[in-house]
């Protein structure tokens, strides 16, 4: 990076332009509000930070590894030591496929370790809980008025399970919104919370669905043809449905308070249990599986594919135009939000940095940036309340201090 002072810009090797504006004798802590700039010691100040989210995030951590424990001691007694490590092992192929693929997906502005811990644990342990426990009591009221009829297994597969498992699912959704909604800023980060929280529970039910093949003796093919099936050609089944939960939650971020993403909530977990019932209710009427997988099963996945790209984009788009606030009173140039806020340039500065041996540090300017974008845009939104300010100036610190150390990493191997 050149220097702060210099008017010369500095262009990387692949053509991006990464000049580095005059310093600013100030920091803007509200920049649309009054376009002016606030006094540069109050960088330097420190600012508290609220710690609850961190104590209450650690406590509900610790109280879902407890549960998932218990429920893979419940595992491990229905289906055996030796069944369950088989079946665990292979259940962390599909895991890893979704693992992959929210990675991907949360690539622009990664959400915490914590949340997404906190995430995945209550799909693999609390929301198999619940399930569990409402499936045993529906069971007791069946058995108590005479016993299951013939419509048993079709509403066991096509409406319980969709409403439970879904409620279970997208009620961690909505504390993650209520408790960390701070991380919680649009569609994207909705999905991604979603995609775990999904993921942890079909990893728990593969588990059982593989292990009770096992055990069925249907030998090692029909073992295999249930791997395939929810391993290999479904292993974002259930992201895909509570997807939609987290997208609309997502949409509350922007729009309302907490008490109204209730609404939103109610209105994601409406395409969930539709989706949910019908890839589950088409088994009972379908007899080619493979037939209605490719027709109907694999055109919905590519759509929301094709939905997911769109959102990335749309997050690109809103870091481009926050950033631009910022540059329009001096801490970026224009030059340089392009190259932050748009894909193809982050590829270009990230070549640049790594030939250079300082792409951790151009990565953690990049993060930093991108946060700031997220900052800025929970302020003009009104949610200054969640600490958007507080982190503004948290970012704009931590931006000046990457700045600096990227002048004076050294620029050669």
């Amino acid at each position: 990076m050149s220097d702060p002072t210099a008017s010369t810009p500095d262009y990387t090797a692949s053509g991006a332009l990464l000049h580095q504006p005059l310093a600013p004798v100030g920091a803007p802590v509200d920049v649309s509000r009054d376009n002016q700039y606030a006094a540069q010691p109050v960088l330097a100040q420190p600012v508290r930070r609220n710690r609850a989210l961190i104590v209450w995030g650690t406590i509900g951590i610790v109280v879902l590894s407890l549960i998932t424990l218990f429920v893979a001691f419940y595992l491990v007694a229905g289906l055996g030591p030796v069944a369950f490590a088989i079946a665990g092992i292979m259940a962390l192929i599909p895991l890893t496929i979704v693992f992959l693929g929210l990675k991907w997906i949360d690539r622009w502005e990664p959400e915490p370790r914590g949340a997404i811990a906190f995430a995945f644990l209550w799909g693999a342990g609390m929301s198999v809980l619940i399930a569990l426990i409402v499936g045993a009591e529906i069971d007791a009221i069946i058995m108590a008025n005479g016993g299951p009829g013939p419509a048993y297994e079709f509403f066991g597969a096509a409406i319980q399970a969709p409403v439970v498992e879904e409620v279970g699912k997208g009620f961690g959704l909505l504390l993650l919104f209520w408790f960390a909604r701070k991380h919680f800023d649009g569609p994207v980060d909705g999905l991604v919370y979603a995609g775990w929280i999904a993921g942890g529970f079909a990893f728990t039910e593969n588990i059982l669905y593989f292990g009770s093949a096992l055990l069925d003796g249907g030998g090692l093919v029909g073992v295999a043809e249930i791997f395939i099936i929810r391993g290999l050609m479904s292993p974002f089944a259930h992201v895909m449905f509570t997807a939609f939960t987290g997208i609309l939650l997502g949409l509350a971020a922007r729009r309302t308070n907490g008490f109204g993403a209730i609404g939103f909530w109610i209105l994601g977990l409406i395409p969930a249990m539709a989706l949910h019932a019908f890839w589950n209710g088409a088994l009972f009427f379908v007899y080619d599986f493979y037939g209605y997988y490719f027709l109907v099963q694999v055109p919905l996945f590519i759509g929301v594919v094709l939905l997911v790209l769109w959102l990335r984009r749309q997050e690109a788009k809103l870091t481009y135009d926050r950033l631009l606030e910022y540059a329009s009173v001096g801490w970026f140039s224009t030059e340089e939000v392009s190259t932050i806020a748009t894909f193809q340039g982050r590829r270009m500065a990230m070549q640049w940095a790594n030939q250079r041996g300082i792409g951790r540090l151009m990565r953690r300017y990049i993060k930093d940036a991108t946060k700031l974008a997220f900052a800025r845009q929970r302020i003009v939104t009104g949610r200054n309340r969640i600490g958007a300010q507080a982190d503004e100036q948290v970012l704009l610190g931590a931006i000046l201090a990457s700045r600096h150390a990227l002048r004076s990493a050294p620029v050669s191997r």
